[in-house]
């Protein structure tokens, strides 16, 4: 059991990476961005920001509560390379695109978690279920955008 417990620890800390790397790169790209086409996307990963420092915050609150070490700055490798700032800052759909797959990761990292809670901690799976439903409704606003833009 303690094998399992040390497993979700290690995931939990995965995901709490995850979410505050989106953090990062929600709020530079969200400045960065230039052009009326850009606004909406603006808006939204703004607001996408909130939500994804709150998923943070509760990653962290359930990494100690189980017994785990919720890491600092040094632990952090970044990831996300597809959401780093594009060279031309209207290039909006490079954002959409960065987007999308950030949020995929964290589906397929939430999945991970849920498999591994089950049977084992309820608590931690009902989180991670909770934090899924949202990250898959923030693909399927970006999954519109774009549709939108490459329909041009």
């Amino acid at each position: 059991m303690s094998n399992v417990r040390e497993a979700i620890i290690q995931e939990l800390q995965v995901a709490y990476w995850m979410e505050m790397e989106t953090v990062m790169n929600f709020i530079a790209n969200s400045t960065n961005l230039d052009g009326v086409r850009a606004e909406e996307i603006k808006k939204s990963l703004l607001a996408d920001v909130t939500a994804e420092l709150t998923h943070a915050q509760n990653l962290a609150r359930r990494i100690k509560t189980v017994g785990g070490v919720v890491p600092g700055s040094a632990s952090f490798k970044p990831a996300q390379m597809s959401l780093q700032p594009p060279a031309k800052p209207t290039d909006v759909v490079a954002v959409i695109k960065g987007v999308i797959a950030a949020e995929e990761a964290a589906i397929a990292q939430y999945n991970k978690l849920i498999k591994l809670c089950d049977g084992v901690d309820y608590v931690t799976q009902d989180l991670c279920v909770q934090a899924l439903g949202d990250e898959e409704e923030h693909r399927s606003e970006f999954q519109g955008f774009l549709a939108e833009y490459e329909n041009k």
